[in-house]
């Protein structure tokens, strides 16, 4: 019988001269001091090293690096969804007795955040049209403490006025907070802009093949970075390695995919505009869109991947559509290698009633298209198809 190693658990890496070229995926959840002296060396700051994953691991450091180079950060924490990242946000830097004022079309749960779970903490929290600064300044408080936009809205795609808010808020003392998943840093890098917090899900198209569910949140304040990374760890928002290790592959083909989808989804938002039975093309980049002027400045005149289009709207027209959409995924996701089709009526905004969902323009036959990077004579195939059996109905 071969004896087992002594004294170890696991046997070693075996070492070599070369290597690796794709970073080493490390799923340890629990890592090795020598002695008592260098865990203290390594919680006070002496010395580098890993001590219980929930705190910090290498695929979620590397992962950080990289999202803050895209995004110009001084620092941020990689967590476990877009949702998470956004709760270490608010939470790290709002309390009781504080009011957060939040864009009106913010992503379905981050509504449900402030409309439902915040409260229960004695923070106060209300709306307004981040499209109009105007509206926001009306909506402030005295007890205002951040203010929390999302640059694209989710699913009518508004632009907001990032630099018209930052400076209101500057001028006031208040935290500005940009959710960037819609636009990513190819479109914009709002710290640059002022912002004092950036929030993604990674998940998204920065990950870009819907295997990866992750967050993450930057700043350039070093107290506000190391306030969120530890609310994080405390709650236990903690990355999987894995999905870290996924993501770092997807950032790798970021720029080329952001190029290929975008180029898509402009070309895809003029076809639908000219199909009969389509009563209304969102498009930033489009000339029709309200933000297209903003568009121009604040996006460099991108739209972006995302599209949404409206048809008949009935239930009937949408199953029909959505039947008909021949090879396109229908599922509430956005940001995927290939194009995906939803309908907020029945997911991200399902939560709304009827005439809540009517006041944010989002009826039955309302759909929002993550733009892949197929060939885009073939998808604007396959939407006319689509279209035409919602007509058909």
């Amino acid at each position: 019988m071969t004896d087992r190693p002594r004294g170890t658990r696991r046997a070693l890496f075996p070492s070599s001269v070369s290597r690796p070229v794709v970073s080493p995926l490390q799923p340890s959840v629990v890592y090795a001091s020598p002695d008592p002296d260098t865990l203290d060396a390594q919680y006070e700051g002496g010395a580098k090293g890993y001590t219980y994953a929930r705190e910090a691991h290498p695929n979620a450091e590397l992962l950080e690096g990289l999202l803050n180079g895209a995004e110009g950060a001084g620092g941020g924490v990689v967590t476990g969804s877009g949702m998470a990242a956004v709760t270490a946000a608010l939470l790290a830097t709002v309390r009781a007795g504080d009011h957060l004022l939040g864009a009106d079309q913010l992503y379905g749960r981050s509504l449900r955040l402030m409309a439902e779970d915040l409260p229960r903490f004695g923070i106060a929290t209300s709306l307004a049209d981040p499209t109009d600064v105007a509206a926001i300044e009306a909506a402030l408080r005295p007890e205002t403490r951040m203010i929390l936009i999302e640059t694209t809205s989710n699913p009518t795609l508004r632009v907001a006025d990032v630099d018209g808010i930052v400076a209101l808020a500057k001028a006031r003392g208040i935290l500005v907070a940009v959710d960037n998943t819609f636009a990513t840093p190819r479109g914009l890098r709002p710290l640059e802009r002022g912002a004092d917090i950036v929030i993604h899900s990674v998940t998204k198209l920065l990950a870009g093949h819907s295997d990866a569910t992750l967050g993450y949140v930057g700043a350039n304040d070093p107290a506000l970075v190391e306030r969120m990374r530890v609310l994080s760890q405390t709650m236990g928002l903690t990355a999987s390695p894995f999905d870290c290790w996924l993501a770092e592959r997807g950032l790798y083909s970021f720029d080329m995919r952001y190029d290929r989808a975008t180029a898509n989804a402009a070309r895809l938002a003029e076809a639908l505009a000219g199909m009969e039975g389509v009563t209304r093309v969102i498009y930033p980049a489009r000339q029709d869109h309200p933000d297209h002027a903003r568009t121009a400045t604040l996006l460099s005149g991108e739209g972006g991947h995302m599209v949404s289009f409206e048809v008949a709207p009935t239930r009937a027209a949408a199953n029909a559509l959505v039947r008909a959409a021949e090879g396109i995924a229908f599922a509430p996701t956005l940001g995927d290698i290939a194009t995906t089709l939803s309908h907020p009526a029945t997911s991200s905004h399902r939560a709304l009633t009827p005439e809540g969902r009517a006041a944010l323009g989002i009826s039955e036959g309302f759909f929002r298209v993550s733009v892949g990077c197929e060939d885009a004579d073939d998808l604007i195939r396959r939407f006319a198809q689509a279209v035409a059996a919602a007509n058909g109905v």
